[in-house]
This record gives C-alpha cells, sequence and structure tokens, in this order.
C-alpha cells in the first residue's frame, strides 16, 4: 500500500515522502496513530503542490540572499567605544552589536550567530567580519572601530 508519511518514522522513511509498505503495517500501525495517510490521488496532488512551493520558497529566499550578498560585500561600517589609556576598549564590541549596526545602515536583518569575527575586538582598528546570510551564500565586510568624539 502507498502512503505519505505525515512524521519520520524510523525504517520506512521521513516526512513527507510517498513510500511502499505492507497493507498491514499500514493498516494496524501507521494510519492509527496518524504517522501516515493512505497515498489518494488528493493527497499525491497536495504534496507535489507543498513541495513546488517549497522549492518556490527556497528559490526566492536564495535571490535575496544574493541580492544583500552583493549590498554588503566589501563595505565597510563604522562603530564607536569608550576607551582607556592605550587604545583599549572598556568591554569589547559584541556581533550583537555589530548585528543591530547591519541592520540599521543597511536595512538587512542579520542574526549575530551568522557572523563571524576574524578576532575579538577589544581595541580601536579595522577587523573583518564574514556574514553568513544563506546556505553557501556569504559577504565579507569590514567593521571599523574608532573612539568616541569628546572622550581625549
Amino acid at each position: 500500500m502507498k502512503v505519505i508519511l505525515l512524521q519520520d518514522v524510523k525504517g520506512s522513511g521521513k516526512k513527507g515522502e510517498l513510500v511502499n509498505v505492507s497493507d498491514g503495517y499500514a493498516r494496524n500501525y501507521l494510519l492509527p496513530r496518524q504517522l501516515a495517510k493512505q497515498a489518494d490521488a488528493a493527497a499525491v496532488n497536495e504534496l507535489k503542490n507543498a513541495e513546488e512551493s517549497r522549492q518556490y520558497k527556497i528559490k526566492v529566499e536564495t535571490e535575496q540572499a544574493r541580492a544583500n550578498a552583493q549590498k554588503l560585500q566589501d563595505q565597510t561600517i563604522t562603530m564607536t567605544g569608550k576607551a582607556g589609556k592605550g587604545g583599549k576598549l572598556f568591554g569589547s564590541i559584541t556581533p550583537k552589536e555589530v548585528a543591530a549596526e547591519i541592520e540599521r545602515v543597511f536595512h538587512i536583518p542579520v542574526d549575530k550567530r551568522k557572523l563571524t569575527l576574524d578576532a575579538e575586538i577589544k581595541s580601536f582598528g579595522t577587523y573583518n567580519c564574514e556574514v553568513k546570510l544563506y546556505t553557501g551564500i556569504s559577504a565579507t565586510m569590514k567593521i571599523m572601530v574608532t573612539e568616541e568624539p569628546g572622550n581625549q
């Protein structure tokens, strides 16, 4: 009997797959436990439409990520911080602050966990940052850290 799995089933397949299982297994285990539904014409058509929708969503997200990567590539953002003697910052500039600044300047939402800094930002200078926007799509940008005006 052909069934469409509604959840991952060990030994049978993953959620959303169309699989062929024995009649007894389907009637006595999969169907009563709501793990699968019988693969009639309507269910197969629904599965096909859901897959096409998922593929379209991936395509749109990939195009958007590429456009955002082009905007961010080789850009420089300037951040300021308070510092003591020797150019050391009080504290550090965190990926969360960098993500907020990218969103403020470029209007592109970035998750702080998707930022890779080449080093911890604890002093003035220029740092490289890789921004991962989607699977396999990233942009490299620079972060310039300067002293807040009026702190000399």
